[in-house]
């Protein structure tokens, strides 16, 4: 794994610099690296007419066990930190003991591999190492990326015709549009999830899916397209999709409008036909 972060701009290895000592002062961190295009070398500051994608630190801190890694989860100092900086370069942080993620090295999860092969060590305690990952063959690829696939597309399409019967039910009921904008959600976090375990065998279990759907963008960017941001009207109605997941269900003060409805599942529809058609494109590659 590198070490060097000379393949960035001198601001950004200041930032990360930063980063990793607001992360040491926070929480017990045995392994803190970075992942991803700021990794890699390929981070964009993308600007699109129906969209706005810059690229993030993507940041995985190692604990030396589980109770370790629930600490970092729970740590709202470390969130706090990182938001209070308007400056700095907005940060995705996942969180695993080195038990966990060894495990997915040698079970060759390739989320895990990827990052032993392109992530940039930024500390490490010298107190635990890294593993080895096993061979995985592309035809052992394709057959788990499509198992993963074929499970999750068909769960996000029941929790969209559940939707769709909840969306009916509204006409003679308005209550029921709260519960159809619940299973809205659940189908909108299925395709997130049929996507992330294709491209990358890995999903945080997380129901936040303006989080999901950042992590999706980073694997192909025409899921940029999907729930455009660029005026307030869209960001309200997107944000009435991701509080669905629990105030549609227990907040009375929820209130989600037929004609809201339609909208968002408009989007959805179109994440619908972008999944499947993205993901097997994927999958093909793997044969290649």
């Amino acid at each position: 794994m590198k070490t060097a972060l000379t393949h960035l701009p001198q601001n950004k290895q200041d930032e990360l610099k930063e980063l990793t000592q607001i992360i040491l002062d926070k929480v017990p961190a045995e392994m803190i690296i970075l992942f991803g295009s700021y990794a890699r070398g390929d981070w964009v500051e993308d600007y699109q007419p129906n969209y706005e994608y810059v690229s993030d630190f993507d940041i995985l801190i190692v604990t030396k066990d589980k109770n370790s890694a629930k600490q970092v989860k729970k740590s709202r100092e470390l969130d706090e930190e990182l938001m209070a900086d308007d400056e700095m370069t907005r940060t995705s942080i996942i969180y695993h003991s080195i038990g966990f993620v060894n495990d997915k090295i040698e079970r060759n999860y390739f989320f895990f591999v990827d990052i032993l092969k392109e992530g940039v060590m930024l500390f490490d305690s010298g107190k635990f190492s890294l593993a080895e990952p096993k061979n995985l063959n592309s035809a052992q690829r394709v057959e788990k990326a499509t198992e993963q696939f074929e499970h999750w597309f068909e769960s996000a399409n029941h929790f969209f015709e559940a939707f769709e019967f909840f969306f009916q039910k509204g006409e003679s009921k308005i209550t029921y549009y709260n519960n159809a904008a619940f299973e809205l959600h659940q189908a909108t976090e299925r395709f997130y999830a049929a996507i992330l375990l294709v491209f990358t065998d890995y999903k945080p279990r997380i129901h936040d899916i303006e989080i999901l759907g950042n992590q999706v963008i980073k694997q192909h960017a025409e899921f940029g397209t999907v729930f455009p941001m660029t005026n307030e009207e869209e960001k309200r109605l997107f944000l009435l999709l991701k509080k669905a997941y629990i105030d549609a269900r227990y907040n009375r003060n929820y209130k989600i409008e037929k004609e809201e409805l339609e909208y968002l599942a408009d989007r959805v529809r179109i994440l619908k036909d972008l999944t499947e058609r993205i993901c097997n494109e994927r999958i093909a590659q793997f044969m290649e």
